[in-house]
């Protein structure tokens, strides 16, 4: 049995209200194991060699706020020991930006915030791609973000939008960067509301966001789990 079987995933919290959501549905459908570390309360980033795989979470703080969040320079390390034990990785938002810089690529502020429930616009490759390419040319997500990623060197671009070329890439074949959320399910939204613009997150389109992210969140751990 391959470890991502027998050992649990890491899935790294910065903040209270940027838990896994559907993430840790479409991992439990699986059999995945998922053990959430809590970073805001101040919960030790564990050892590559110890997990499955990992799963990194958004956050309001820039990649850059290693002052102030030092846990960010032990998330860095980790990634990168992840990608050299080829595990599976999955980076959401803050986590798309560490992966990006813990692989060598810049992360910087981008040219307006991008905030709300939106589209990104597939490249060829991500057209392809086992886990983002079968929804169509586009994806319903929810945005909220104001600094971009470069794509690091081995990597693929898979999606971007009109404010933001670089949303989402592939390094191999089950490492991948999200810089939008396809985790929304109602219980999260409600979390998030306070923090957002009065509709945000309005029925039905967050629904539809939520339906598009199970579906290709749910590819992802069977491509991880060598099922596709």
């Amino acid at each position: 049995m391959t470890p991502e079987r027998t050992r649990a995933w890491a899935v790294l919290q910065h903040v209270p209200w940027e838990g896994p959501g559907t993430i840790a549905d479409e991992a439990g459908a699986r059999g995945i194991r998922i053990d959430t570390v809590r970073l805001d309360r101040g919960e030790p980033v564990p050892s590559a060699d110890e997990l499955g795989g990992v799963i990194v979470m958004g956050g309001p703080m820039s990649v850059h706020d290693t002052a102030d969040h030092p846990h960010l320079v032990h998330e860095r390390r980790l990634l990168r020991d992840a990608v050299e034990r080829d595990l599976p990785i999955l980076g959401v938002c803050l986590g798309a930006q560490l992966l990006a810089v813990a692989l060598d690529a810049r992360v910087e502020r981008g040219p307006l915030p991008e905030v709300g429930i939106g589209e990104v616009t597939l490249t060829a490759e991500g057209r392809d791609d086992a886990v983002i390419g079968s929804n169509g040319d586009s994806v319903p997500v929810v945005h909220w973000h104001e600094d971009t990623f470069h794509v690091p060197e081995r990597g693929i671009l898979l999606a971007g939008s009109s404010l933001y070329k670089n949303q989402a890439f592939r390094l191999g074949r089950r490492v991948y960067a999200f810089q939008f959320h396809l985790e929304v399910d109602r219980a999260l939204a409600a979390n998030w509301a306070p923090k957002l613009p009065p509709g945000t997150l309005e029925e039905p389109r967050r629904a539809e966001v939520e339906r598009a992210g199970r579906a290709i969140l749910g590819r992802f751990f069977d491509v991880a789990l060598g099922a596709a």
